[in-house]
């Protein structure tokens, strides 16, 4: 069963302005890496934006568990990427006034779960990802490495069945790099996750299990 598929799709930023995707019609396998691909301004990022219901398509639909949801209310999207969605950016835009651990959680405020229970499964995705002993820790006081990983912590954290990231490796060194690789694999492998990356990386593209090219 598909988990995230769009038909024909298309968006423009203004009423006037050029379409992007042309109609694209695209199913994404649940438990791979897509790799999000093309030249500067086909719209990857803007993609990853409309799959994570954040911008309303011009034309088509988001299909996420078999429903419709480019169009539902505002209140309904935010409901679905509270629960089903879970975003890496490349900057890992991480709070530098709190702790490590008090980022991973905050999806979990919007989702509606118990502090203490969310702070039991943010001890137990930072250790899984190395860094558990940053966990009181601000971002200035981790390495970038670090920070990402963090990032894939708190995009984990409420269990989503659909993982965006948007050039997570940007920032990184190789060793970094393919480090988070791993984990993205890893968390596709573990649980059919469905896991979609934006990125013009010529390695993170052949460590992909499939690519999408715009």
């Amino acid at each position: 069963m598909s988990v995230l598929s769009v038909k024909d799709l298309g968006f423009r930023y203004t009423k006037d302005g050029e379409e992007l995707f042309g109609g694209l019609s695209y199913e994404f396998t649940p438990g791979k890496v897509t790799a999000l691909t093309g030249p500067s301004g086909r719209g990857k990022s803007t993609l990853l934006y409309v799959l994570g219901l954040m911008l309303t398509p011009s034309r088509g639909e988001v299909i996420l568990h078999d429903q419709p949801q480019s169009m539902a209310a505002d209140a309904i999207r935010s409901k679905v990427r509270a629960h089903q969605l879970g975003f890496v950016f490349q900057d890992s835009s991480l709070d530098p006034s709190r702790t490590i651990i008090d980022s991973v959680i905050e999806p979990t405020i919007y989702a509606g779960v118990d502090r203490q229970v969310a702070l039991d499964r943010a001890a137990l995705l930072l250790e899984q990802l190395g860094v558990a002993a940053r966990s009181d820790h601000k971002p200035g006081q981790i390495s970038g490495g670090q920070a990402q990983r963090v990032a894939v912590a708190r995009a984990l954290i409420n269990d989503p069945s659909v993982i965006l990231a948007d050039e997570p490796t940007g920032n990184l060194d190789p060793a970094n790099a393919a480090s988070v690789l791993d984990i993205f694999c890893e968390a596709a492998a573990a649980k059919q996750r469905t896991i979609v990356i934006a990125t013009h990386d010529p390695y993170v593209i052949s460590r992909a299990d499939e690519v999408l090219e715009l």
